[in-house]
């Protein structure tokens, strides 16, 4: 056997020995009951006793010292002192075997709920480890040499083969690929890349050796970023996760001020022993105790966490998924959400007393100074054309609106009909008999005289009307939201399913829509929307948009398909469905626990029994948010 075949195995069994490692300790301390609980039976009293406080040590320690750590940290009672006060009480009062039950099945409740909890974070783990930690550097003619992808920058080439994962994002720069993004997007079907196309790290190269330039840093790609949005949502609660470990304090002492009426009250009203009355209450201190109702949210939540990012979907926070429930509207932005982000030139015109190419070069060497798709589009169309070059040309960009450019001697603005003025743009378009339906517009004005106009239109996704029905069916109202015209906004709407329209809208008054709404959604993928995915009660952005759009946001689709916000609103009220039946499920379970106790109908044994698997069961149940 190898070295590292050693190793291996050698770091398996540490971590199966770390996963099972409680679960072995309480079925030891299952066998040691056995024994004390036999030789009780065959009059070794003695024994017995030693066995049964070997077994409370082995099967409380753990739980007591991280109960006792954190009261004291924290300065609060937990749900953990209850139970060694539980314990004790009842080896106080001779009943080692059902103190000993008591501690044993609170240590298999507690080994399972890690087994479960480690399932639902062993997603992270796993996504951690699709990242090499080493690249093949190439340089010049040289044979690739082996390095820690930490060590690579910006410009460097490296080497992919056939079966390997991409170790940092970059572009292909020599060869072709199929590559499956299954790990960052959640799409199963695998995309051929050619040289120039965007490869990102954590994805499989399944054909073909490819040589890639490096883009980003390790530690800035979109991989980590995801590693990063995962960690961050672990560790954000959701508000009803938040008060109920706000109220756990005070439902503890409410439970021990109880407990200590009941150990003395019930032989004055009821004429009980105190034997009676001490059992009773230490009955009550165990069942009364809140830890299904603690478990209820969190488990759940990282299952859903964890099930959503498989599916390309990022919450940045366990609080999202409780928001995002209650939508009721959606709002989106149309280029780029709705549409393709891909438009195409359909038409250019000039006035007739001005030079149509110098105007056209002059159109297109304005908009170069613009990042707005749109723009990207028309510079695109006409530099096959043109140079577009123009003497000391300089453009400021009015966000949501348009360029203000000036050269030497004039000046000019580029931009939509508001922004030039609509009668004179309707009246230019009619003048050259321009069909408007469906398309966007672009003008070049100076001094009030319109000179050039181009349309564009841009393509529908082809999932957009059917997630837009689904949407419908789960009785949220989707509503567009653009600064384009009202034609254009209207003929995609028409063709999507959409019937409110709130067109011409600049970026503050996008975000001033948005703030007048109430249990809003806003999906949005560029710059300007950014304000209103951030006054939104859910931001969701569209993956392969903006930096700002993403940053922004609650929610990113790693993929720019509609059908992952189905998904995620879907999720997320699976996910509360799924919260208020743990809810409703442990208060049941606590209420009649206690009045059975007070009747003196449940004893210690089975009272453990039944409030360890309300607990098992909201783990579980929250466990269901696993399946996809």
């Amino acid at each position: 056997m190898t070295v590292e075949a050693m190793e291996k195995k050698e770091h398996i069994l540490v971590t199966n020995l770390k996963a099972y490692g409680e679960l072995l300790l309480a079925i030891i301390v299952g066998v040691l009951i056995l024994f004390a609980w036999r030789m009780d039976i065959v009059g070794l009293e003695t024994a017995a006793i030693l066995t049964y406080i070997a077994a409370f040590f082995l099967g409380g320690y753990t739980k007591a010292k991280s109960g006792i750590l954190k009261g004291v940290r924290e300065r609060k009672l937990n749900v953990e002192i209850l139970m060694i006060l539980a314990a004790v009480g009842a080896c106080l009062t001779g009943y080692w075997t059902e103190g000993a039950l008591l501690i044993f099945i609170f240590a298999v409740s507690g080994a399972f709920e890690t087994l479960i909890l480690r399932k639902s974070q062993k997603d992270l783990s796993e996504l951690i480890q699709l990242q090499p930690q080493q690249a093949a550097l190439v340089r010049g003619g040289f044979a690739p040499i082996q390095i820690p992808i930490d060590e690579l920058t910006i410009g460097d080439h490296i080497l992919v083969k056939p079966g390997e994962r991409i170790p940092v994002d970059g572009e292909i720069f020599k060869g072709s690929a199929t590559i499956d993004e299954s790990a960052l997007s959640g799409e199963s079907i695998p995309l051929h890349k050619e040289v120039g196309d965007a490869v990102f790290a954590g994805t499989m190269n399944l054909h073909n050796a490819i040589t890639v330039v490096v883009t980003k840093k390790a530690t800035d790609t979109v991989f980590q970023q995801i590693l990063a949005l995962m960690e961050r949502a672990k560790n954000d609660k959701a508000p009803a996760q938040m008060l109920l470990e706000r109220i756990e304090q005070r439902y503890v002492q409410v439970v021990l001020l109880i407990v200590g009426i009941m150990m003395f009250v019930p032989m004055l009203v009821f004429d009980w022993s105190f034997e009676t009355s001490f059992y009773r209450a230490m009955v009550l201190l165990v069942i009364a105790s809140p830890s299904a109702l603690v478990a209820s949210i969190m488990p759940a939540t990282l299952a859903a966490i964890s099930t959503s990012a498989k599916q390309g979907i990022l919450f940045k926070g366990g609080s999202h998924f409780e928001t995002l429930s209650r939508v009721q509207q959606v709002v989106f932005d149309k280029t780029g959400t709705l549409t393709m982000s891909m438009p195409k030139v359909v038409d250019l015109v000039v006035a007739s007393d001005v030079e149509r190419d110098d105007t056209l070069r002059l159109l297109g060497a304005i908009e170069s100074k613009s990042s707005h798709p749109l723009a990207e589009a028309l510079v695109k169309e006409l530099s096959i054309r043109y140079t577009l070059t123009y003497e000391a040309l300089t453009v400021e960009e009015i966000a949501g609106q348009g360029l203000i450019a000036h050269t030497t001697t004039r000046s000019f603005r580029v931009g939509n009909e508001s922004f030039v003025g609509t009668q004179a743009a309707t009246a230019f378009l009619a003048q050259h008999n321009i069909d408007t339906r469906g398309k966007t517009f672009v003008f070049l004005e100076e001094d009030g005289v319109l000179l050039a106009a181009a349309s564009l239109q841009d393509p529908i996704r082809q999932e957009a009307a059917a997630a837009i029905a689904q949407l419908k069916a789960l009785h949220i109202e989707p509503v567009m939201l653009t600064g384009d015209n009202e034609h254009a906004a209207q003929s995609v709407a028409e063709l999507v399913g959409i019937t409110h329209v709130e067109a011409n809208k600049r970026p503050e008054e996008k975000a001033a829509y948005i703030e007048a709404q109430q249990h809003v959604a806003m999906v949005g993928d560029g710059i300007n929307d950014a304000p209103a995915l951030a006054l939104a009660d859910v931001g969701i952005a569209m993956g392969k948009g903006t930096a700002v759009a993403l940053e922004t946001a609650s929610v990113a689709l790693m993929e720019n398909d509609l059908r992952k916000l189905v998904q995620a609103i879907t999720l997320s009220r699976k996910l509360q469905r799924i919260i208020t039946q743990n809810i409703v499920v442990s208060i049941i379970v606590i209420a009649l626990l206690v009045c059975t106790n007070y009747l003196q109908i449940v004893n210690l044994p089975f009272g453990v029994l039944l409030h360890e698997l309300s607990v098992l069961f909201v783990i579980v149940n929250g466990l269901r948010m696993l399946k996809r």
